[in-house]
Parts: C-alpha cells; structure tokens; sequence
C-alpha cells in the first residue's frame, strides 16, 4: 500500500481542517492523489558512543595529503557541533541508540556522566540500544531516570522510543501506576507537519547478547516498525522517520519490507558511511546516504555515523507535495580538535608550528570529511566533574604494547574498526582477524590452571590497543563488563559444534559479535559453507610442550570462557546448554582483571606468532580466501 492510496483510513476533522488551512486539497486532473506541503528536514544524529566521553588522542589521519595526529571526537566536542547547528530550519537530533558501556565513565557512574552529556545536546529521540540492556531493564531504566532529570539538565523533552520492546506491566521499565519509559513513536511538528520517528531495537542480539528481563518481549522488528507505521498514518502522518539500532545491513533490507518508510536513521553496526579516502581512512561500508526502496517503490535514506563520538551525521531529505521523497543528501564528519601534529625529519610526532596549525584549520573549513570543533565548556565542566573522580584509576601503567593490537570482529568484514590506530590500516582484510582478541583470549588461559584452550567472542573486546603504555583504563575499556571466568568440560565434537554456534548466530541476528576466537585453539574457516561445514583442521595447542595435533572429537577437554559465553550469550547455544546443566566451575577470576594481571606479568605485550592464532586460513562469504599476514 503506498501513501497515495486516499481510502487507507479516513483523516480526523482536525487533520482535515488542517489540510483546508493549508490550502491543501485534490491534485488536478480528477486524480485521487491529495497534495501536502513540500518540506526540507534536516536530521543531526549519532550512534554506539558507548560512553566514550572523552576525545580519542592520537589518532591518525590524512590531512591536505599528509599524515597527521588529532583529537577525535569527544562529547563535549560533539556539543559544540550540534549548538553550531541550532540555526539550521526543521532540524531533528537524534541517537540511534548504546549510549553506554564501554569505559570506565559507565563502570563507575552507571550512566549518570552519559546522561548528563547527552542533555548537553538535547535529543529529540534516542532509540535502546543492545547495549542499554547490559545490566538488565534496571539499569536502562536508571539511565532513563537521570537523562529525565532536572538535575542532570533533563529539561530537554527527549522520547525513548521502541515500537518492539514490550516489557511487563509491573516492571522497571513499565512500573505498576506509572509512566512507562518506552512509546513505540514520537510525533514531532517540523514546519507545522507532522513527523513520525519510530523507534526499533535489535531483536535477537538484544536477548542472546545482553540481560533483559526474561519476561520483557522482543517482538519482529518489521512486523512492529509495521505496525507504528499505519498507527501513525491513520493518524494523518505522512512522514516517517525509522530510528534504528539494527545495524546497517539489518536497515537496506527491512526497508523493502516497510510501507512508507522515508528515512533510517541507524545504529549498532559502528558502520562508516561515505567516502574518507582523502583522509586516510578507505574502510566504509556504503554511501552518505545510502538509498534503497520501500515497499511501495519510494525512496528510503539510509544514515549511520560510526561509533564513540568520533563524528556525526546530517542528511538533508527534501519531500515533494505527494509527501514523498524527491531527494536526499548530507554528510557524515569527523569531529576533530584544532591542534595537530606531524612527523618531523627524525619521524617523532611533533606539534605544527601556530601559523601551520592555523592555516591547517583554514583549509579543513571546507571539507566534507572533517570538521573542527573546540570542546564546548559547559559539556566540559561537566565532564570534569567526573573525569577527576576517575583520573586517579586512568592513569595507572599496567604495563605496555610493543605494535599496535587492531580490532576485528569477523575477518574480512567491511569496517575497519581500527582503522584509525597506526598498524592497522588493512586489519579487516586478513585472515588472521583481530589481534586483540587474540591476545584477550590468551590472557584468560593463562589466568586458568587447568584449561586446555580458551575462548572469546569478538564484540566483547572493545577497542583495539595502540603501540604503547597500558593503563588501567585500557583495561577497563578493552573488557568494560562485569564477566567472570569459567571453566568447562566438554568434547572435542562439542567445542567444534560452539565454534559453528559462534559462526551461525549472525546468520540470523546480524551480529558478528559473537565470532570465535581462542587461545590454544586454531582452524580453518570457510564462511562460504553451510553450519556445521565451516571448520575444519581444528588443532589443540599442548599447553607444555606447545606443539599443535588435531582436536580428538571424542576426548574431553578444558576451556575456560567468560560467564556471558559460557551461558549461550552470543548464540553459544551448545555451551548455554552444558551451563544450564550446571556443568562448569565458576573460577571468580574478573576477566578485566585477568587480562591486567597478564599484561603485568608479561610486562610488554604483543601479537602473538602467526602459527597461534585461531585463524589460520579463512575463506569469506564471497568464496575469497583471504591473506594471511
């Protein structure tokens, strides 16, 4: 059914009065077509901050040609940004939702710092991400609390919007004789029209990967982003605004699914859109804006706009009088600081002289990559409120990395996570896959006295390690749950089944967080083949004499993993069902801590020999092996 069909449901007299004000009325040529008023509306959003607060130092990127460290991001920055955008007409800001988790920010203020930056911004509509459910409906329930709190400057008006949670009456998030915190739309007038932003969390990821309440409801995300779609139309809505934290690949193919859908703006998959190449970073998973078609043959603008405040989005959607879309167009940037460093004739980094610097900023005024903000002050004395409290902690060397640690999920992926951490420019495109989690899932073996092999899921491991000093906040940010080590016995049968458990759940859910990696375990992957034909020559490592055999399908081996996988999160479904059994030893080792002690130990740590590695060689979806340094 497209937005033309006049009979869909009858327009309340209000609407229609509305429509006569306006001089709206029958398109000519007796058609049966009605006629709206053409609009521009021009969204700013941001996605997956994870409580990165603070700017990124050191990052390196391409600029006017030449290599060049910057502060990227921030939110005290992205403050800035978006009170520059306070002139601009018909403006909606939105967050595409995992606001939190991820530094010690959320470790130590369980959301409160977060909330009070992002009032700083002043959300339209911020959409739950996974993430929100980390530590149960409770915790997203205190975040919503303090994001609502005049003391946190929770004046702003911003709706939490989800048309696919549902959770029980009597619950934290729908409290018996109390508002509930979640509505599945918002309705915002822009231009004196009437907007629609429906909100809608990952599904199957949210429930495997994260902890809510076992009697809060997950429901279909396109059955429910359906469903507020025609309760707003029969509401006189004609444009509508799709919130998501589906992830980018999840957002092009539920638009297809959708009646009148005109925009997603999304979340969840940390995804890069746009061309960054001028500046050093040649990893993005698609056009700004990406367009594809809904249902009904109309265009849809797809946004995204990476991750941890390091840039943000703005899409300008123009809609003709049929209230469809005509166009679209904008652009993600990169938010950077307006201090530089370059290499000088020794190689050391090096601050620009002033009048470089200067004329540097002059230049990026023009960029459609880049975009030079200072650290708004308000956000800033609000920040530093917090980040004294947890400087102490931050600041403590555990130790350091001799290269770069790059962070992958599944290899051969489209985003290059680390793509802005020196060493690791083509880190997505080799078969060995991520460092960090690598050397994370040798950390916990070494921290378990009887394991033969230990296992980690990727998007448990948070951000890649640059060449350098190591501090707790490295650790902190690396590993930033609260999961406890556990050991395992089980099959060799069994663990291959785990690692095709691992593979298959983001088959349907999307998610590569849940891909393998292991210390003491290495394979061989085709991600071409069907489940249970992906691995093959899986070796064991002796953990005395260090030599590789093939795994023993009928032998009973050790593995130590964190609670989280050992319980089925993630899809780990063959494990989940051991640990319901009650088979397995809770070692009460933090896993945080597991790898601090490792890294002390070890005192410097690096990747480890390429014959350790879980992945050994490995075929992509597309049937491309791919290269193995």
């Amino acid at each position: 059914m497209s937005r033309n069909d006049f009979n869909f449901t009858p327009l309340r007299p209000a609407a229609m009065a509305a429509l006569a004000a306006l001089t709206f009325g029958l398109a000519a040529c007796g058609s049966d077509d009605i006629s709206y008023k053409a609009i521009d509306i021009n969204i700013a959003h941001i996605n997956d901050h994870h409580s990165q607060l603070d700017p990124i130092a050191a990052q390196t990127l391409k600029l006017d040609g030449v290599d060049t460290q910057v502060d990227l991001g921030g939110f005290a920055r992205q403050t800035t940004v978006f009170k520059s955008l306070a002139g601009t007409p018909n403006l909606l800001k939105l967050h595409a939702g995992d606001a939190i988790t991820g530094t010690l920010y959320y470790t130590f203020f369980k959301g409160e710092a977060d909330a009070k930056l992002m009032n700083s911004i002043c959300f339209d509509a911020f959409t739950p991400g996974n993430h929100e459910f980390d530590d149960g409906d409770e915790a997203l329930k205190t975040l919503l609390d303090k994001l609502a709190d005049p003391l946190n400057g929770g004046n702003c008006g911003m709706s939490t919007v989800s048309a696919n949670i549902l959770p029980k009456a009597g619950t934290a998030l729908a409290p018996a004789g109390g508002k509930a915190y979640l509505k599945p739309y918002l309705i915002k007038k822009i231009d004196g029209v009437d907007v629609g932003i429906v909100g809608l969390t990952v599904a199957a990821k949210t429930v495997n990967s994260s902890r809510p309440l076992a009697s809060t409801e997950f429901k279909d995300e396109a059955t429910a982003a359906q469903k507020a779609i025609d309760e707003l139309r029969a509401q006189g809505v004609r444009h509508v605004v799709l919130l998501s934290h589906l992830g980018y690949e999840a957002d092009k193919k539920i638009a297809p699914q959708l009646t009148d859908v005109d925009v997603i703006i999304g979340g969840d998959s940390h995804s890069l859109l746009g061309d960054f190449s001028a500046v050093g970073l040649t990893a993005s998973s698609g056009s700004y804006p990406t367009k594809v078609q809904n249902k009904s043959g109309e265009t849809v603008c797809i946004g995204q706009a990476w991750e941890y405040a390091k840039a943000y989005g703005l899409m300008n959607v123009k809609f003709d009088d049929q209230a469809r879309v005509q166009s679209c167009g904008g652009q993600a940037k990169l938010v950077i600081g307006d201090s530089f460093k370059r290499k000088d004739a020794a190689g050391a980094w090096q601050a620009m002289a002033p009048a470089d610097n200067q004329a540097l900023v002059a230049k990026l005024a023009s960029s459609p990559n880049v975009q030079v903000a200072a650290l708004d002050a308000s956000a800033t004395a609000t920040l530093k409120t917090y980040s004294d409290q947890v400087a102490a902690q931050k600041a403590i060397k555990i130790g350091s990395a001799s290269e770069a640690l790059c962070l992958v999920r599944m290899p051969g992926e489209s985003t290059n996570r680390s793509g802005t951490t020196a060493g690791c420019e083509s880190a997505n495109t080799l078969a060995r896959g991520s460092d960090a989690a690598q050397v994370v899932a040798e950390a916990f073996l070494n921290a378990s006295k009887r394991a033969d092999f230990a296992l980690q899921n990727a998007g448990g491991v948070r951000i890649a390690i640059p060449a350098g000093d190591l501090s707790m906040n490295t650790a902190f940010t690396v590993l930033p749950f609260t999961n406890v080590l556990v050991e395992m016995n089980l099959t060799g049968e069994q663990i291959i089944a785990a690692l095709e458990d691992g593979v298959a759940n983001y088959d349907a859910s999307s998610s590569t967080g849940s891909h393998p990696y292991a210390a003491g375990l290495r394979w061989d992957l085709d991600l071409s083949k069907a489940k249970g034909q992906r691995f093959s020559n899986v070796q064991v490592r002796n953990k005395t004499s260090g030599a590789w055999s093939a795994i023993d399908k009928t032998k009973t081996y050790v593995l130590v993993t964190n609670d989280f996988v050992a319980a089925g999160g993630d899809g780990y479904a063959t494990l989940g069902t051991l640990y319901k059994s009650g088979a397995y030893v809770n070692t009460y080792l933090l896993y945080t801590q597991s790898f601090v002690d490792y890294v002390k130990a070890k005192g410097s740590i690096a990747r480890p020999a390429r014959a350790d590695y879980s992945h050994q060689q490995v075929i992509s979806k597309a049937g491309v092996a791919l290269s193995a340094n």
